[in-house]
């Protein structure tokens, strides 16, 4: 698909693990199922409850348009033209403001691996925080100052 640039689904590990900071906010920590990826996400549990256990079906996307052509980021209640927020039920636009490589990453144990160099990538929605760190290769078509949406779904299991 066309401007899609990853997809996976995740299993909700923990919730707030570090406290509660805000009283409608939750930070996430989430493993990948395909990629083996991981997942930090801010989410506004006020409009969107989570609970530990839960399955997601998440993609970062430039563009909601399902042909894939430009949009400008703004969102038209009134504009009937089908698009991928219809079939998720949670989306943030947000920017990406940094990105490390696995050198400059902290290690969370185990040793390198020479074969599947990491990345982790940092993108805000508005104060909503995002990391999501792994594999170099499924992580290649996100940039610096790059804009996108996140659009996530529950899935049933």
């Amino acid at each position: 698909m066309a401007g899609v640039l990853f997809e996976d689904i995740f299993d909700v590990k923990d919730i707030n693990p570090e406290g509660a900071k805000f009283d409608r906010v939750s930070r996430l920590h989430c493993d990948s199922e395909s990629f083996k990826m991981e997942l930090i996400l801010d989410v506004n549990t006020q409009i969107y409850p989570v609970e530990l256990g839960d399955k997601y079906r998440l993609a970062l996307v430039t563009t909601l348009r399902e042909d894939g052509g430009i949009d400008d980021g703004e969102y038209d209640p009134t504009d009937d033209t089908p698009n991928r927020a219809n079939s998720y039920e949670y989306v943030m636009y947000g920017k990406v403001y940094r990105i490390e490589d696995g050198a400059s990453m902290a290690t969370s144990g185990g040793g390198p691996d020479q074969h599947s160099p990491k990345l982790a990538a940092y993108i805000s929605y508005g104060g909503l925080l995002m990391r999501l760190q792994g594999d170099a290769n499924n992580l290649h078509a996100l940039e610096v100052d790059q804009r996108l949406y996140l659009l996530m779904k529950k899935l049933a299991f």
